[in-house]
């Protein structure tokens, strides 16, 4: 473990991070398997510095693990039960490391602390994505939402109120073209839906919906060699 100063940061505040992506019709989120030689998953997550607002330090831990800048980040939610702490991280360091540096004892008491912690989603083109990691993970993917591993603390609670989250302000919003290349098919698009929700829609239905909120510019159609009629590409008016 990298020296760590806890004076940098505001004490027991911490940001964490569901960060959606969309590929293959599933819904995507990424996550971090923590660098302690066991399997401790989390969301992208990270402290605010003394000199930071909350929005500006969820937007560089944003940029640090995907490696963009213009992405939709929203605050859905504040999480801060009594006895919300890091004891799976805890229990690995006290096995692995009884006797650890005056820099390493100062990280140990900095995460057994109890902290509050600002739930943000974001939503990317999975595709324009790098996941990259920092010095506390081992790796970072993105998995299918319904095939998450059991993550730290209420890890898994934040991602199911981001998703709700997220589907209550989908129409609202109009907010799924983060999640989609900036053209696309209405089938892509009603795909794109019915991973959200978990659902299937008519597809009669569905046109006729999006085709009524007035947000959807028709371009070209997408010629792909087969013999069927080509659908027409779309992308959301700006």
């Amino acid at each position: 473990m990298n020296q760590f100063n806890p004076e940098q940061y505001i004490p027991q505040l911490s940001i964490d991070s569901v960060i959606f992506g969309y590929r293959k019709k599933q819904l995507h989120v990424l996550i971090s398997k923590m660098n302690f030689g066991h399997n401790i998953y989390t969301l992208p997550g990270g402290f605010i510095s003394q000199d930071q607002g909350i929005d500006e330090a969820a937007l560089q831990i944003l940029k640090e693990r995907t490696g963009l800048k213009d992405i939709f980040l929203e605050q859905y939610k504040t999480f801060g039960p009594a006895d919300r702490k890091n004891n799976p991280i805890l229990d690995v360091l006290d096995q692995d490391k009884p006797t650890p540096m005056p820099d390493e004892q100062a990280a140990v008491e900095w995460f057994s602390k109890r902290f509050i912690s600002i739930g943000y989603y974001a939503l990317v083109d999975i595709n324009k994505v790098k996941p990259q990691k920092t010095d506390l993970d081992e790796s970072v993917d993105w998995l299918p939402i319904e095939s998450l591993p059991s993550l730290i603390m209420d890890h898994n609670q934040m991602v199911q109120e981001a998703l709700e989250t997220l589907r209550r302000n989908l129409d609202e919003k109009l907010i799924g073209f983060n999640l989609l290349p900036e053209t696309f098919t209405m089938r892509e698009l009603q795909e794109l839906y019915e991973a959200v929700y978990d659902k299937a829609f008519a597809r009669n239905n569905f046109q006729k919906k999006m085709l009524s909120l007035e947000v959807l510019e028709r371009l070209e159609k997408k010629f792909t060699g087969a013999a069927n009629k080509a659908p027409y590409l779309y992308r959301f008016r700006r």
